[in-house]
């Protein structure tokens, strides 16, 4: 019997440890992304502002001059507005569909209790930095279509 306490203690140990590491992993995706994505999110708000705003405001000059800067650099539009979203947007499948898949069952005495918790924050954030850098590729190929 104390056989079987000690590989239930270590099984649950090593769960846990895995876990952690899991939770850890998607707090640096969730980072990562949000730090590729806010480039473009920076433009796309600029386009709006400046196509909105009445050129005699301050806010429409400074939209105008960051769409300017990023228009007048070859490499911002690939890089900034492809590359990096695109980037985010394989992260976050990649850690969304790895949580899904690889998180570990806890013990069946456990799960109803694990089940009223609701999601962890850095998960949700990781969900909608994908969802964001999908919509911005998907801005940037329509416009990409359209020219």
């Amino acid at each position: 019997m104390p056989g079987k306490a000690l590989g239930r203690f270590l099984r649950t140990a090593i769960l846990y440890d895995i876990k952690s590491t899991m939770r850890t992993m998607t707090r640096a995706v969730a980072i990562v992304q949000v730090a590729f994505i806010l480039p473009a999110a920076v433009f796309l708000t600029s386009v709006l502002v400046s196509a909105g705003d009445p050129p005699q405001y301050e806010l429409a000059h400074l939209a105008q001059r960051i769409v300017a800067w990023y228009s007048g650099k070859p490499w911002t539009l690939e890089f900034l507005l492809i590359l990096l979203p695109l980037v985010a947007l394989v992260a976050g499948c990649t850690m969304l569909l790895r949580s899904w898949k690889g998180d570990p069952q806890p013990a069946p005495p456990v799960r109803p209790a694990l089940a009223a918790i609701p999601a962890p924050v850095a998960t949700l954030f990781v969900g909608w930095a994908t969802l964001t850098s999908a919509s911005i590729l998907g801005v940037v190929a329509l416009h990409m279509l359209a020219n």
